[in-house]
């Protein structure tokens, strides 16, 4: 079955730079659109990032364009999100999301069908 795990959240500091990582199993990532979200507390989730591996498109939230980029390794069946120049408002829990829909373009969560269980991403000084 469909199973998503994030991994690589944790604290660091205003300019800094995280990896997370979305390591899948069950499906063909190639068959699927990944997307990224993030939740603050007291904040409705929002989409950040998302890649539809039929077209090979990534899209991206426009407070991160510039400084978020999304990745997949397919040997790995892994979907990464390089973050640099995190903010104070970037901290939220990070969820890794995924659709079988080969072309869907979407950074909407109704959108996305299966979801990890997310990882905590602070940037405080």
């Amino acid at each position: 079955q469909v199973q998503l795990v994030e991994s690589g959240g944790g604290l660091v500091q205003p300019g800094g730079s995280l990896r997370l990582s979305c390591a899948t199993s069950g499906f063909t990532l190639d068959y699927y659109a990944i997307g990224w979200f993030r939740q603050a507390p007291g904040k409705k989730r929002e989409g950040v990032s998302c890649i539809s591996f039929s077209e090979g498109r990534t899209y991206y939230a426009e407070s991160v364009k510039g400084r978020f980029t999304m990745s997949r390794d397919n040997a790995k069946n892994t979907v990464y999100l390089q973050m640099n120049d995190l903010k104070p408002e970037d901290t939220a829990v990070y969820y890794c999301a995924a659709d079988p829909s080969h072309y869907l373009i979407s950074l909407l969560p109704r959108d996305f069908t299966f979801w990890g269980p997310g990882t905590q991403v602070t940037v405080s000084s």
